[in-house]
């Protein structure tokens, strides 16, 4: 039987291991990396004081706990802008990271641009809930629908519509990720399915396949140019590949016996794959924020 220590132990490292998926979902739905943080906080003391035996699913839970806080602290937030005025949430984050390490400049930077944040603005606390979930962290309607208290049919509607707004906006390309995401994720797909013809649609006519060195050490790829050349390097490759966000942008990447051990970085321009960097090398990995999109 676990003892009370022995649980807290277990229960500590579970949490810092999900810390980073859980400061991506809460910074990506408060727009603020300072809230973010206080976010993962709220949602640790609630793990502390929460009666976890019956979970099957830590990391679930955990998603499922600060979806409800960040909604908690979105709603009050709106509440208080009705009474004091608009926000200015885009100079918020620069303010909150701009003295920020490689990494929270990276994650500003690269994950959520002013342009986005201010459309995420306009939207509902449950559709910016919805929208975040299910579109960038791929969660299932079910799931979100107990976070928003709606059923799932309603809760596909609030993502449904927050996607419209989202897109309709003129967000000079940061929208973009979220389309990213469904084009890797369909890379993925066709690549594990030795698909050439969907793997063609995706690739633009000059996309270039460039590993690293150390991903060229290790045998299997090498730089390659042109949709079919590339198409036909990748087909029914990918099967150790998962779904992944790299510094907050939709890529891949492998972790054999759980440690990774290379990622790939992609471009996406005028609707169409135009570069696929494929990384090997241990520092490059290191550097890298990488968060799975979903388990």
């Amino acid at each position: 039987m676990m003892t009370t220590m022995n649980r807290d132990t277990w229960l500590a490292e579970q949490f810092e291991s999900s810390r980073p998926r859980l400061r991506a979902v809460a910074f990506r739905m408060l727009g603020s990396q300072a809230e973010a943080d206080d976010a993962v906080q709220d949602t640790w003391l609630k793990l502390a004081r929460a009666e976890t035996a019956d979970v099957d699913n830590l990391t679930a839970w955990l998603t499922t706990v600060i979806s409800r806080v960040c909604l908690d602290r979105l709603r009050t937030r709106r509440g208080r802008r009705e009474d004091a005025g608009p926000r200015d949430e885009a100079n918020d984050v620069v303010a909150t990271d701009v003295h920020g390490g490689p990494e929270q400049q990276a994650l500003v930077a690269d994950s959520v641009g002013a342009a986005l944040l201010v459309v995420l603005e306009m939207l509902s606390p449950a559709e910016r809930v919805a929208f975040v979930l299910h579109d960038v962290f791929a969660v299932p309607f079910e799931e979100i629908a107990v976070i928003v208290d709606r059923s799932p049919d309603a809760t596909r509607q609030l993502a449904s519509r927050a996607r419209r707004r989202v897109q309709g906006a003129d967000t000079t390309g940061s929208v973009d990720l979220v389309r990213q995401r469904k084009m890797v994720d369909a890379f993925l797909v066709a690549a594990r399915g030795g698909d050439f013809e969907a793997l063609l649609a995706l690739l633009d006519p000059d996309v270039v396949l460039q590993p690293d060195q150390a991903a060229l050490a290790m045998g299997s790829l090498r730089t390659t140019r042109g949709a079919e050349k590339v198409a036909a390097a990748l087909s029914g490759g990918a099967r150790a590949a998962q779904l992944v966000l790299l510094d907050g942008v939709a890529g891949l990447a492998w972790s054999p016996g759980g440690r990774i051990r290379g990622a790939i970085e992609f471009t996406i321009a005028r609707g169409h794959i135009v570069a696929l960097d494929v990384i090997g090398d241990a520092e490059r990995l290191g550097r890298l924020e990488i968060v799975p999109i979903s388990d």
